[in-house]
């Protein structure tokens, strides 16, 4: 990365008081525990693990939590885990507005049973209330939300019950008629633990011991339903691996792009083009595979512009390495820069899962949060944070970030959120067969920030912008993000967009909607949740 404004002085910023993380699990009144449905981890479906999905389920403003969890399963857990059926669901609390939360899964009617390891939310018909997509192994489950703080089951009628191994989901308009789609990373074909040929101390067979299967992508119809569109769109790979998936406009063209983090194979880059099609350039942009050539396990996804320069660049954590993807605008692709920001050295030791990328210490700079825990034992690791240095590099800040970073779990996915609408980004842990982890952001907030809440109105309500570009100018600094929550591994975060100002008491704001208006807003406060809202009509298909 070339040396960025203000570097020098940030460089000589004192870091004596950076923020702190507090557990504040058992104080918020959550009591969930991930479960892999059994008592032992022994096979790549119970291995793979959990996310979860913060999402406003009831408009009062305050990010909810929904949990997947497995559960016993008939092909997948063992006959001496008989004892936990129907015993286990996914879990949604609701957010109190006050520091704790309250279990309303039967209220909600969203306890589901179905073995589950991803989940997204997204208000697909325009009515104003988010919805709820559960990834699981077996059907995914689709909850309609009913407005009353009621959901209901609507997988099948939706077309939406993909029976595959699905993971991980990301909605955006891809053809931009005004409804959300939605493309469903699918795993792998699990054969019931037909397969042993493998190294014992392995503990179970790896990926490549089963067959790859196709992710999907679903046409909003407009009524409810979907169509898989997935060939004719230019998305088709029988074979692929996808642990997690995301989208955002990477080269700048207002058209979403999508990329997938495959397991223990290249990864998938979909330039998005012209007419709702996309064209797939991993090998072509060095996405395809780690720094040196590796193919690697990817993990969970999160872009963000991390050195500033106005272009969205891509972390992924693995399993054996990590690689961090920087954009090249000279060379039209990506550099990987895991080993000259001092990455590798960090996070090589790692197996890498979930990650999240945000400015924690609100310097205008974004830094790096990753989950970590062994693949296939319950062998326990530490979970790290890297603080941006502003000149492309990483220092690790983790022994200064508070008591859990001295503390070790088998973690999976990892997601982010404002839960107290302080001005500083939270975060939540998933940790495998264990309780999960929520972390109050201490401090940050002491510092400038703004929070950018883009949102279309329909006739029929108000919905997140996905897919609109907001540009933060403050303190020298020019700070890109795209609205789309959905990064990470097998999880969903706060759709608000969070930028920390460097000490800027106002910013100017840019935001450019999915119809390609653009709109500024010069001098805006610091230290606020800017509301913006743009009209929006939706097609109905012909």
């Amino acid at each position: 990365m070339k040396l960025a404004p203000f570097a020098l002085l940030l460089l000589l910023a004192d870091t004596s008081d950076l923020p702190v993380f507090t557990d504040i699990t058992k104080s918020a009144g959550i009591t969930f525990r991930h479960s892999y449905g059994d008592h032992h981890l022994d096979n790549i479906v119970e291995g793979t693990g959990g996310g979860a999905c913060f999402f406003d389920y009831n408009n009062d403003g305050f990010m909810d939590i929904y949990f997947v969890t497995g559960v016993w399963t008939k092909g997948v857990s063992d006959n001496d885990g008989r004892d936990l059926r129907g015993k286990l669901s996914g879990r949604l609390y609701k957010n109190n507005g006050d520091g704790t939360f309250t279990d309303v899964t039967e209220k909600a009617g969203v306890a589901s049973t179905v073995f589950g390891s991803g989940c997204s939310a997204a208000d697909y018909d325009n009515d104003g209330y988010v919805d709820l997509y559960l990834l699981n192994y077996g059907a995914n489950t689709l909850y309609h939300n009913n407005g009353d703080g009621t959901f209901t089951d609507v997988s099948k009628k939706s077309g939406l019950d993909d029976p595959r191994w699905s993971v991980s989901a990301v909605w955006f308009d891809y053809n931009n008629d005004g409804w959300l789609d939605v493309y469903v990373g699918n795993y792998l074909l699990y054969d019931d633990g037909k397969f042993r040929d493998f190294y014992p101390a392995q503990g179970y067979p790896g990926p490549l011991s089963y067959s790859g299967q196709p992710s999907i992508l679903y046409r909003n119809n407009g009524d409810g339903t979907f169509t898989d569109v997935t060939k004719e769109a230019g998305l088709w790979k029988p074979n692929g691996r996808a642990m997690s998936v995301t989208a955002a406009d990477f080269n700048n063209d207002g058209l979403m792009d999508i990329f997938c983090a495959n397991d223990a194979m290249e990864n998938y880059f979909y330039e998005g083009a012209p007419g709702g099609k996309f064209v797939e350039k991993a090998l072509e942009a060095d996405l395809a595979f780690s720094e040196h050539g590796q193919g690697v396990s990817s993990m969970g996804p999160f872009f963000a512009d991390v050195n500033r320069d106005g272009w969205l660049d891509i972390f992924v954590p693995n399993l054996n390495y990590v690689s961090l993807f920087v954009y090249n605008p000279q060379r039209h692709a990506y550099d990987n820069r895991a080993d000259a920001a001092g990455l590798a050295a960090i996070l090589g030791q790692y197996a890498g899962w979930g990650s999240v990328i945000f400015d924690y210490d609100h310097d205008g700079w974004p830094d790096i949060f990753t989950v970590h825990g062994n693949a296939h034992h319950e062998y326990v690791q530490e979970d790290t944070l890297v603080r941006n240095k502003g000149d492309g590099t990483f220092e690790d800040v983790s022994r200064k970030a508070g008591a859990f970073f001295n503390e070790k779990y088998v973690g999976r996915g990892g997601s982010w959120a404002d839960i107290d609408n302080d001005g500083d980004i939270d975060l939540l842990v998933i940790n495998l067969n264990d309780a999960p982890k929520l972390l109050r952001n201490e401090g940050a907030n002491k510092k400038p920030w703004l929070m950018v809440d883009a949102r279309l109105k329909f006739p029929t309500g108000s919905r997140t912008a996905i897919g609109a570009r907001v540009t933060v100018t403050a303190n020298g600094l020019r700070m890109i993000d795209d609205v789309n929550p959905v990064r990470g591994y097998l999880s969903q975060g706060d759709p608000r967009l969070h930028f920390g100002l460097g000490g800027a008491q106002q910013a100017d704001v840019e935001i450019r909607w999915p119809d390609g208006v653009i709109e500024r807003f010069a001098g805006v406060k610091a230290n606020q949740i800017l509301k913006l809202e743009h009209p929006a009509t939706a097609r109905r298909p012909k």
